[in-house]
């Protein structure tokens, strides 16, 4: 039977280096001790930032620095232990910089508070001052949630317990990562294999519909045997969200995490119309799915298997990082000079390895390189994973070298348009250059599949979060048994009659993350729309499409996601955008339909 690796056994060029983040963990030590003391020293600016302009900016500064090391010291621990979730040492180093985040926010909760605390007309003279231009709008932000900041004995107490609520989210990662275990199944080849998370991810997949049936009941096999603990991690972590809403006076968790990010609701209400709106466009590509596989009875294990048969399509690594440069040509040559940075310099961690952290993300902080982690499998769509990371790490190196640490960073709301921008580029790519009718069929429903499974699938995501934290808010208990019905019949209005309603998908919600974020999963779905917008104006060279978009990539928090967006030339206040990406569906449906029967 075919094993997953272990972490030393993987090619060192196929690991990501930590080592330009600390050389050696002695180092990190060093500057874990430091950081603290630096908590310890900036806790000791309480009851002076409303002294003077001078003293705010100096604080803000100060305090700014803190937690500028905080994040390079957590970035090494966190993606030292996801490399090996099994790794007691790095546990070890993951569990103290999760404690130290805990205790050095406690320490400068009084921030936030002591600025509210100052008088506005005081404040408004303060910000026309020099020492406070460069935190104008960093300080607008704050003052925006004014009603919503307790005072500061209160802050620090909800920061100081932020390690302890945070326990459900920690027992879901452990027990999802690294204490789950699938039972064997045959791949495509009939080998007998160890499933993961990631394999699952490729037999799913398959052509071979015994495999990917397998696949499907062996994995949530497994949630099922644990799915009263999923449920009481996930039910934890929901009255976390809701709590700390409670407290800072919202009406509701959904209110508190769109302020965060200053996004309107009608965005998220919006979105919900819009999708639901459309289902009877997916209702038709489920429909033709059933009909072009010849089935019977169409399963939740047959929504991935691509309709043209075997991918026509697949690509090694290095054939994917070749394939991912001339697809993003259309954003010019500086844009791929980051691209090549990011390929050539073990940025990424490439292979699945035993303990290694399920799926794809890219992390690191403003001090240290825009890394990725994947888990590879030879496929198209593990191409489209790699040009999607890497368009969140392009991002973040434009905005890091672009922005000061205040504004070093990007909001949430805007993160998944630059990286689903890079998937559309590469769609248009692949449409423009692949001419056999076969290849253009499967792309054409690779990108189908995609659509559904972001803005459709995340969406119903989107409306299961807002219900369990409706829920919780009413007093119902998230047993287990309640969030698998509500969820089976969820999918079953999504998908439409022609699938059969499985039990196992009932589960799904066990196996979700971003469950675990916080309002985090509509933003794909939003993302993904306003990337359809901007890549095809950049593919059809419309004039100043890139410098508008490279402008939007560079603006880190420097302004309000809502108007970063206006400036790139998409309103997302508004439904066109979501019409726009959703005519552009099925305008390709109809040409899939067509290549398919022809």
């Amino acid at each position: 039977m075919e094993q997953l690796p272990k972490r030393e056994a993987v090619p060192t060029e196929l690991t990501w280096d930590l080592t330009t983040i600390f050389a050696t963990d002695a180092e990190w030590e060093q500057a874990a001790a430091a950081v603290t003391a630096q908590g310890a020293e900036a806790a000791k600016l309480e009851g002076t930032l409303g002294d003077s302009a001078e003293a705010l900016a100096a604080g803000i500064a100060q305090i700014l620095d803190v937690v500028r090391a905080l994040e390079k010291v957590y970035v090494y621990a966190s993606m030292s232990s996801d490399q090996d979730t099994a790794n007691a040492h790095y546990q070890g180093f993951n569990a103290r910089a999760e404690a130290m985040v805990a205790k050095i926010e406690a320490q400068i909760a009084f921030m936030e508070p002591e600025i509210l605390a100052i008088p506005e007309h005081t404040l408004t003279a303060w910000l026309a001052t020099p020492a406070l231009a460069p935190y104008r709008h960093y300080i607008d932000g704050i003052t925006a949630g004014r009603a919503h900041v307790l005072p500061s004995a209160q802050e620090a107490l909800l920061a100081a317990a932020g390690d302890a609520l945070g326990a459900s989210r920690a027992a879901f990662n452990v027990l999802n990562n690294s204490d789950l275990s699938f039972d064997s199944v045959q791949d495509d080849d009939g080998k007998t294999r160890q499933l993961s998370n990631g394999l699952y991810g490729q037999l799913i997949r398959s052509t071979k519909r015994p495999v990917r049936e397998a696949a499907f009941k062996t994995l949530f096999k497994a949630y099922g045997e644990f799915k009263n603990t999923f449920a009481t991690t996930l039910a934890g972590e929901t009255k976390r969200h809701n709590f700390l809403a409670t407290a800072h006076h919202y009406p509701d968790a959904r209110a508190a995490a769109m302020a965060g990010n200053h996004i309107p609701e009608a965005v998220f209400d919006t979105l919900i119309e819009q999708v639901n709106t459309h289902l009877p466009l997916l209702h038709r590509y489920v429909a033709l799915r059933k009909e072009l596989l010849g089935l019977d009875d169409l399963h939740m294990y047959d929504m991935y298997t691509p309709l043209t048969g075997d991918a026509p399509l697949s690509y090694t690594y290095e054939q994917a990082k070749d394939m991912a440069k001339k697809a993003l040509a259309p954003l010019g040559a500086d844009y791929l000079s980051h691209v090549a940075e990011i390929f050539d310099n073990r940025y990424i961690d490439v292979c699945e390895n035993l303990g290694k952290r399920s799926g794809a993300y890219s992390g690191g902080s403003y001090d240290t390189a825009p890394y990725e982690l994947l888990n590879w499998q030879d496929s198209l769509d593990a191409l489209y994973t790699l040009v999607h990371e890497t368009g969140h790490s392009v991002h973040s190196w434009y905005t890091r070298h672009n922005q000061p640490y205040v504004y070093g960073d990007y909001p949430i709301f805007v993160a998944e348009i630059a990286s689903t921008s890079n998937e559309n580029l590469l769609t248009d790519y692949l449409l423009k250059t692949q001419t056999d009718p076969k290849v253009r069929a499967y792309i054409l429903n690779f990108y189908l599949d995609g659509f559904k499974g972001t803005v459709f699938r995340q969406t119903q995501f989107a409306e299961f979060e807002h219900w369990i934290h409706v829920q919780d808010a009413t007093g119902t208990p998230l047993t287990a048994a309640a969030m698998s019905d509500f969820y089976g019949d969820l999918n079953a209005r999504y998908y439409g009659p022609a699938v059969a309603r499985d039990p196992e998908i009932a589960l799904e919600w066990a196996r979700i993350p971003h469950f675990y974020m916080n309002y985090y999963v509509y933003q794909y779905s939003t993302g993904f729309a306003a990337a359809s917008t901007l890549a095809a104006r950049i593919s059809a060279g419309e004039p100043g499409a890139v410098d508008k978009y490279l402008g939007f990539l560079k603006s880190g928090s420097s302004q309000y996601a809502i108007d970063t967006m206006k400036a790139a030339g998409v309103d997302m206040a508004q439904s066109a955008y979501l019409e726009d990406a959703f005519k552009v569906f099925e305008d390709r449906l109809d040409e899939f339909e067509k290549l398919i029967r022809a």
